[in-house]
């Protein structure tokens, strides 16, 4: 995957995750207390950090939020 393509995966992937928390009608932050994390972890999370930890929360928010995919 060229360096665009990862760019434009993530910012889908960052659309469709504050779209779930506005049609779920969560904040950020009471993600956040639900993950037992902070809010500035759901953030970059969300944003499309691949550190182990990102990617963990957000394998965990898809499931709250009902998302499907990786």
């Amino acid at each position: 995957m060229s360096d665009q393509q990862l760019l434009e995966a993530a910012e889908e992937v960052e659309i469709q995750m504050k779209v779930a928390l506005l049609t779920h009608r969560i904040t950020q932050r009471e993600m956040a207390k639900m993950l037992h994390t902070g809010p500035q972890q759901v953030n970059r999370a969300i944003k499309g950090d691949m550190s182990p930890k990102s990617r963990r929360i957000r394998k965990q928010m898809k499931k709250i939020l009902n998302i499907s995919g990786d």
